[in-house]
């Protein structure tokens, strides 16, 4: 089983959100929250800054911890097929933009950002970690962890 550590920024202002459309492997366009990988040796508090800022040109800081989501996607549910399941921990953080202007990331795996009604989102095509976000910034949990969410319609893993 493969394991991916990631962190994703939760930005959410006068109602809206920011969200990332993700190119996936497969070409297919998935609405997420901006983040990603986390580097060898990188703490994911950098890495959730330099992925605001590569996916989608703005600058940002960190204003708390949210929390931690863990999910194994099987690998028949993986794209493209025939890799083998997958574990990613997602650290989440909300920040707040300082700077910059909003563009899409240069050759990379993001072909637009936007700022988006937190109302529209549940008629999105959408990565369930923009909903574990969305909880996580809304109820602040103490312990940092909401229930999964389902996949299924428009939720993609």
């Amino acid at each position: 089983m493969d394991l991916r550590l990631a962190a994703y920024a939760v930005c959410v202002e006068d109602g809206r959100v920011l969200l990332a459309h993700a190119v996936r492997p497969d070409g297919e366009k998935t609405w997420t929250l901006p983040g990603g990988r986390v580097e060898h040796a990188e703490d994911p508090f950098d890495a959730v800054i330099r992925e605001v800022a590569e996916e989608t040109g703005l600058e940002a800081v960190v204003e708390r911890l949210l929390g931690v989501d863990s999910r194994v996607v099987p690998a028949a549910e993986r794209r493209p097929s025939g890799r083998p399941g997958l574990q990613n921990v997602g650290i989440f953080y909300r920040v707040r933009i300082t700077g910059g202007r909003l563009r899409p990331e240069p050759n990379g795996e993001t072909a637009e950002s936007v700022w988006t009604p937190v109302s529209e989102v549940a008629r999105l095509g959408r990565s369930s970690l923009l909903d574990i976000g969305l909880a996580l910034a809304r109820t602040v949990p103490v312990t940092g962890h909401v229930a999964p969410v389902p996949v299924g319609g428009l939720i993609r893993h």
